[in-house]
């Protein structure tokens, strides 16, 4: 069986995380992720939206992953290739050359990073006014207190929602809009 090992933090999975895991997954049968720890992170000065444990279970949900082992120190790697058996160490290109060391040991691969999307890029796209719902921007331009709820976007107060934190239909509308409903 030839493994293959690859290290990464892997917050906010996107279509480029899925991208390295599949390509590292085809240069062999069995794909090792060693998950950066939150303690290894903060060491890093990252802080992760999703913990350690979050970070995990949503990788061993992805069927190119194997296995998810924890990362905790940058000097561990070449400890993880022999006790793990890895023949292959795949690692964005970004790094390249930074883990050329491990090349007497296992075959060391510098995979192209998809263009167009990293976690960095989520985090600025999320805290720009584009991708703002419309209606919050509308709420925003009328000065109406917009709470989040289980995903949910509604007018402030908890009373305003159901059971299931759906909204209740509210008897309040904006002088300027039309009714909308059937008509008594």
């Amino acid at each position: 069986m030839r493994k293959v090992i690859t290290y990464g933090t892997f917050d906010l999975i996107h279509r480029g995380h899925i991208n390295i895991l599949r390509r590292a997954r085809e240069l062999g049968d069995y794909l090792i992720v060693a998950l950066s720890t939150d303690e290894f992170n903060a060491g890093k000065g990252k802080r992760a939206y999703y913990t350690y444990e979050e970070r995990k279970q949503i990788l061993e949900s992805i069927r190119y992953v194997d296995e998810v082992i924890p990362e905790s120190s940058w000097e561990q790697k070449l400890g993880d290739v022999l006790k793990h058996g890895a023949a292959v160490f795949v690692i964005g290109d970004d790094w390249t050359g930074k883990f050329d060391f491990l090349k007497p040991h296992c075959e060391v691969v510098y995979l192209a990073r998809t263009e167009g999307i990293s976690t960095t890029k989520i985090r600025e796209d999320l805290n720009s006014q584009d991708h703002v719902s419309p209606w919050v921007r509308l709420a925003n331009i009328l000065h109406i207190p917009v709470r989040q709820s289980a995903g949910r976007f509604g007018p402030a107060g908890a009373s305003e929602a159901g059971e299931a934190g759906a909204l209740k239909p509210s008897s309040k509308r904006l002088p300027f809009l039309p009714r909308v409903g059937p008509r008594n």
